[in-house]
């Protein structure tokens, strides 16, 4: 069932696994405003896509003045959202005594500090609206660490606490869950792990009881879950789709 003509908020929501959050959630009816800091290209071609559903919004969310720009033009020329989706991410793999200052702070800022200047943002008018559902989209590095990402696994797992004292600040009227995929069929993850070579292949999917790789759609339907009327008493909780992978 659409629901009646709502509005949701995808950070990096023109690509990947964003841009699969943004098609189910305009599927589900809503309008969307999707957000993107540098590739246009990508960004027009999935306005062009969906058309009247999706607006897209050039912004940067580990910059605080622009985010709160970004508020305004949303406030001011969409509405007040129901559906807020942290999703926006990014990832710069160094060894630990590598990692410079810039590293450091523009992965932090981009993962960590983004979702809290994007709720302190919207949180308010959401709920003076009567409330709704934010999502913050994590990684399994949040829990496990791994070498070469200790600016990204120390991001994610902050995103996790970040998730649930916001679920206690904001509840009753706002539910607050983190969503985490595991080994999921985009660009990155096939580049990363080298999913075309059936050596590395073979091993990843050793790693997986589902011996499969999951798709974006599989986690636009999980999305899809924490942001319904089926998950109404689920906040501050993680949701991890992976197959199996880790079973934390």
């Amino acid at each position: 069932m659409k629901s009646p003509d709502k509005l949701a908020v995808v950070t990096g929501g023109t690509k990947g696994i964003g841009l699969e959050f943004s098609r189910r959630l305009t599927r589900m009816g809503y309008r969307v405003v999707a957000t993107f800091r540098s590739d246009e290209d990508a960004a027009n071609q999935a306005a062009k896509e969906m058309k009247k559903g999706l607006s897209v919004i050039r912004s940067d969310v580990s910059d605080p003045d622009d985010v709160a720009r970004l508020a305004d033009l949303v406030r001011t020329g969409h509405g007040t959202p129901e559906v807020l989706v942290n999703n926006a991410g990014l990832n710069i793999d160094r060894p630990v005594l590598e990692i410079s200052d810039t590293d450091w702070r523009q992965v932090l800022d981009t993962n960590l500090s983004g979702p809290f200047y994007m709720t302190r943002a919207f949180a308010p008018h959401m709920i003076e609206a009567g409330g709704g559902s934010i999502v913050n989209i994590g990684a399994t590095t949040a829990i496990r660490p791994r070498l070469n990402g200790a600016n990204y696994c120390s991001s994610k797992a902050g995103l996790l606490h970040l998730t649930k004292c916001l679920a206690m600040e904001l509840a009753p009227s706002i539910r607050v869950n983190c969503l985490i995929p595991g080994m999921i069929d985009t660009e990155e993850m096939r580049t990363r792990y080298r999913v075309a070579e059936p050596e590395y292949r073979n091993a990843l999917l050793d790693e997986i009881p589902q011996r499969r790789i999951g798709s974006t759609e599989e986690m636009a339907d999980a999305l899809e879950f924490l942001v319904g009327a089926g998950a109404s008493y689920v906040t501050g909780q993680k949701l991890i789709v992976d197959g199996g992978q880790f079973m934390w």
